[in-house]
């Protein structure tokens, strides 16, 4: 009997044993020594949305995928990476929502131009409501 109460203690203090043991990432929340470095990461940072958040970016985000990916960017920086290819290495690996910069990929066209269309054909269609109502 107190082996399978032994047991089913354990098997309830699973989830409790699952837990990460996992250290956070290194530069997490730690900034680079050198001002203008930091300076460059701090600023991709602020432009890359946070995957878990998705309404902020990983420089105001708390969540833990946030952290490595400010502590990716900081690594790459400080291994002389340039942050215009962080955000392509980002944007290759998690697609280009992870950008709050708009791309000027040809499959975007559509989405900046069909407002454009639709303001000119209102105006036509206002013009040739006005001409209507003046023969009238």
């Amino acid at each position: 009997m107190r082996v399978l109460l032994a047991l089913l203690l354990l098997l309830a203090s699973a989830p409790v044993l699952a837990q990460t043991a996992l250290p956070p990432a290194p530069y997490a929340d730690r900034q680079i020594d050198d001002p203008a470095l930091e300076k460059k990461a701090r600023a991709l940072m602020e432009t890359i949305r946070c995957l878990t958040c998705q309404s902020q970016s990983i420089a105001d985000s708390n969540a833990s995928m946030a952290a490595d990916m400010r502590s990716e960017i900081r690594q790459r920086v400080m291994a002389g990476e340039q942050p215009e290819h962080i955000r392509a290495w980002l944007i290759e690996r998690y697609g280009d929502w992870v950008s709050y910069e708009p791309t000027a990929n040809p499959i975007v066209w559509p989405l900046w131009g069909a407002p454009i269309v639709l303001l000119v054909l209102g105006l036509l269609l206002l013009r040739g409501r006005i001409r209507k109502g003046r023969r009238s």
